[in-house]
Parts: C-alpha cells; sequence; structure tokens
C-alpha cells in the first residue's frame, strides 16, 4: 500500500494499525485497557505539557526511507509543521507505545531499534501486562544506550524532553490488564490488507 493511499485512507476506530517495510497495512485489534492507557497518557500530557501541546495517537509519521509509523502516542515539537499531509520524524520529541500479546516483540524490540536509529529522543514502553514502563533515552544508531524500569503504583514518572519541556505520567493511575472488569485476548484476528476496499466494515 502506497505512502498517498495510506493517506487517503481512514481507518476504523479500535484497531493498532502497523505499517510494514513491504507496503503492507496491519490491523490488530486494541483491547479496552490498551486505550484506556493511551487516554491516560493524553490526560497526562494536558496536566504537565498544557492543553494545547502538540500531541498525537495512532497518526501517521514519516520516516525516512518510505518508513511510517503511527505510534500510540507522540509528543511533537512545538513549532511542528507538516512535511505535506504528515508530521515527519524531525519533529517528534517522544513516543510511546502501548504493549499488547499481538505486538510485545515489535514494541520492545523492533520499535526500540526503529526509533532509536532515527533520533527520536525518548521513547516509552507502557507494559499493562507486566505492570511496568521502560523509559529509553539517549538514542544510538542501534536503539538506545539508556533504559529505566519501573513497576505500575511506584508514583510519578518524570520524562525530560529535548526542548526543555517535563512529560510527567503517574504510574499510579494507569489502568491493570490483570484488573480489568473484561479480559479481552488479543488479537480477536489481524487481517493484512492491500487498500481501502479491504478494511473492516
Amino acid at each position: 500500500m502506497s505512502g498517498d493511499a495510506i493517506a487517503r485512507t481512514e481507518f476504523p476506530e479500535g484497531y493498532t494499525v502497523l505499517f510494514g517495510t513491504d507496503g503492507k497495512v496491519i490491523l490488530t485489534p486494541r483491547s479496552a485497557v490498551h486505550s484506556s492507557t493511551i487516554r491516560s497518557m493524553q490526560i497526562a500530557s494536558a496536566h504537565t505539557l498544557g492543553r494545547q501541546a502538540k500531541v498525537l495517537s495512532d497518526v501517521h509519521l514519516d520516516f525516512p526511507g518510505g518508513e511510517h509509523s503511527a505510534p500510540d502516542f507522540a509528543v511533537l515539537r512545538e513549532d511542528a509543521s507538516r512535511e505535506g499531509a504528515h508530521y515527519g520524524f524531525v519533529d517528534v520529541l517522544l513516543i510511546s507505545e502501548v504493549v499488547s500479546t499481538a505486538s510485545a516483540r515489535r514494541d520492545y524490540d523492533d520499535c526500540t531499534e526503529k526509533y532509536g536509529r532515527y533520533g527520536v529522543p525518548v521513547y516509552l514502553v507502557v507494559d499493562p501486562y507486566a505492570r511496568e514502563v521502560v523509559l529509553h533515552t539517549e538514542p544510538t544508531a542501534t536503539g538506545y544506550s539508556t533504559a529505566h524500569t519501573r513497576a505500575y503504583g511506584t508514583g510519578k514518572l518524570a520524562a525530560p524532553l529535548a526542548d526543555g519541556r517535563t512529560f510527567t505520567l503517574d504510574l499510579d493511575e494507569l489502568p491493570d490488564q490483570r484488573r480489568a472488569d473484561r479480559v479481552w485476548t488479543e488479537p480477536l484476528f489481524s487481517r493484512t490488507f492491500e487498500g481501502p476496499g479491504d478494511l473492516p466494515g
């Protein structure tokens, strides 16, 4: 699926959108806890960065070499501007991915390497299953040189941003997959599609 086709496609709500290097797009259903975790980060950004802060969730970002990403949560520079239809990786200050059973290897390994290689200053992995977060800083050509792990329920985690602001996430307020009222098994299904006509209705 081409970049232009992706830009013109309206993806259904409730799915994580993964972009493959072969041009394919994979949709994986999210759990209620996954969505609630993203919402917690959005609320935290409003409290610590201001309601007008440029934050994105599941929005297409351009990376070099035709690579794309639609992270669960991202903080951009205040002066970030679109390059064509999308924001570019150079304006990204922080990216966070929320782990699901379908995305664990990607979130912990593939994304760590990718975001570090492209110089994203802060990469935060939030894992509702392990009940912990991993804060990656100091990007390198193969990932990040520094990683700090904090458990849920251990207070506030401060992530300094490259522009001098600080994104603070309250780990006491993150939803816990094991305590969810209803346990969702992920993925219910995963679909790979070539164009808008293959999207679920």
